[in-house]
């Protein structure tokens, strides 16, 4: 019961993820093509939703002394990194290259926990990122965009493991004694990436008079301020709380997983809002996203928390090492919040399975 909300709730959160990320494009294109610079739009996306969260950073200003190397590397991984070289790679190879390249996050991070940490990788976490992986494919099509360029590709390649590093840091903490507040950590994290995106965008340099104007959604001519309005609110500040708080109510493989749906979100808004048509590839690659995120949730959590028992003598191995760290929920799936009363892994493996969403 208590496994099965855990899940739920933090597939919930993942999704909610994934559909505020995959917006920002829609919104964000109109202003690009109103005359700002994308790096431009970049920076006012994550300087605005700093300065929103401004109040929540000062409430939690003690994470500058207990966690400063989780908020600078929030800042310069999840936030600046992932969206400089992202925009750096598209300068140089197609968006929809690039794209799938920054979406081989999830199967680095598989790489990451099981040849790097040693530890065992669920099958239905491979089985999903595969799926997902070979979905985006159709999704970016591909085949219609492929041009070599050695420098754009590592670029692309820099964007996926700063994603990865966004999906650890997210996890990190929230197995302490006292859980670092998500909050903090994303208001921090936003503060440290803007003053990083400060220098590469140059934002002394916009021309701010586009804010004033109106931008062509599709034919509908809508404020250019309202559409920032969405990028900063949704896009960035409610992103980035949710996804952080489905890393830490799944795990990182997983919701590394489900977060694949924001190019097809992204790709199916634009269709619907910017009159961008859909290919009957792009369809299926969409349904192939969707069955391997459905596959990969399956596998979290995997595994409770053993409850105290009075009179029983304490547990060994885990048990003795106190909670699980990130690192061990990494290999299961688990995200270690849901429920009490332990089951043998051999035994919750097989009932995982057998559960529905």
């Amino acid at each position: 019961m208590h496994v099965s909300q855990g899940r739920s709730a933090g597939l919930g959160l993942a999704l909610a993820s994934a559909l505020t990320f995959g917006s920002s494009g829609v919104a964000a294109k109109p202003l690009i093509e109103a005359g700002l610079d994308p790096l431009q739009v970049t920076w006012l996306r994550a300087a605005g939703a700093a300065l929103l969260l401004l109040p929540v950073a000062w409430h939690h200003r003690s994470l500058l002394v207990r966690r400063p190397a989780l908020l600078v590397g929030f800042g310069l991984l999840a936030v600046a990194g992932v969206q400089a070289c992202y925009f750096a790679a598209i300068s140089r190879i197609p968006v929809g290259v690039a794209l799938l390249i920054e979406y081989l996050g999830p199967a680095l991070l598989l790489g990451w926990v099981r040849f790097v940490q040693r530890r065992p990788v669920s099958r239905a976490a491979a089985v999903g990122v595969a799926l997902a992986v070979g979905g985006l494919a159709c999704v970016v099509e591909l085949w219609a965009g492929l041009s070599f360029d050695a420098l754009g590709l590592l670029l692309g390649l820099g964007a996926a493991c700063c994603q990865v590093g966004y999906f650890l840091l997210s996890d990190h903490g929230g197995d302490d004694a006292e859980p670092v507040d998500p909050l903090g950590v994303v208001a921090y994290g936003l503060l440290i990436g803007t003053l990083v995106l400060t220098v590469i965008a140059r934002p002394w340099g916009t021309d701010w008079s586009v804010l004033g104007g109106r931008a062509d959604l599709n034919g509908t001519g809508v404020p250019a301020a309202l559409l920032l309005l969405w990028v900063v609110v949704v896009s960035t500040v409610v992103a980035y709380l949710t996804g952080v708080l489905a890393v830490r109510h799944l795990s990182p493989p997983v919701a590394g997983v489900v977060a694949c749906l924001e190019a097809v979100v992204a790709t199916v808004l634009a269709w619907v809002l910017l009159g961008e048509r859909l290919s009957a590839p792009q369809v299926l690659g969409g349904l192939v996203v969707l069955s391997g995120a459905f596959i990969a949730q399956t596998s979290a959590p995997r595994r409770a928390p053993a409850a105290p028992v009075a009179g029983s003598p304490p547990a060994a191995a885990d048990g003795a090492q106190g909670p699980a760290s990130p690192a061990g929920r990494l290999a299961s799936g688990d995200g270690g919040r849901a429920g009490a009363g332990a089951v043998p892994e051999g035994d919750t493996e097989l009932s995982e399975g057998s559960q529905t969403t």
